[in-house]
C-alpha cells in the first residue's frame, strides 16, 4: 500500500476517501539505555538506543494504520502526519509514543 504524506499521488487520480485511518505505539526505553542516552547527550554523541526504539515505534505506528486502511478497502493512504513524543515517568525512565494519521483512499484503477 503506497503511503505518503502529500495531498495527492502523481499519475493516479483518488475517486473515494474512505476516511481517516490512524496508528499509534507506545514503547518503553530501557532503563539502562535511558542512563547512557543521558550520558551520550551531555557529550554530544547520538543515542543509538532511542533511535532504535523510535524506529520501532514508527514501523509499528505505520503498520497499525496501514492495516486499518486495508480493511476499509483502501490502496493508498494520503496526507499522512507523523508525530513523536517522550513521556517521563515519575520513577525514572520514560516511555516513546508516535501516532500517525492520514486519509485511505480509494484509487483509480
Amino acid at each position: 500500500m503506497l503511503i505518503t504524506t502529500t495531498n495527492s499521488i502523481e499519475g493516479s487520480r483518488i475517486v473515494e476517501y474512505l476516511g481517516l485511518v490512524d496508528g499509534e505505539a507506545i514503547m518503553g526505553a530501557n532503563i539502562f539505555a535511558d542512563m547512557f542516552a543521558g550520558i551520550r547527550d551531555v557529550i554530544g554523541g547520538r543515542s543509538g538506543a532511542y533511535e532504535k526504539e523510535l524506529r520501532k515505534a514508527k514501523e509499528v505506528a505505520l503498520r497499525e494504520m496501514e492495516e486499518k486502511a486495508a480493511r476499509m478497502g483502501a490502496d493508498a493512504i494520503v496526507g499522512v502526519d507523523l508525530d513523536y513524543d517522550s513521556i517521563t515517568l515519575e520513577k525514572g525512565g520514560g516511555m516513546l509514543m508516535v501516532t500517525v494519521c492520514g486519509t485511505a483512499v480509494r484509487l483509480a484503477r
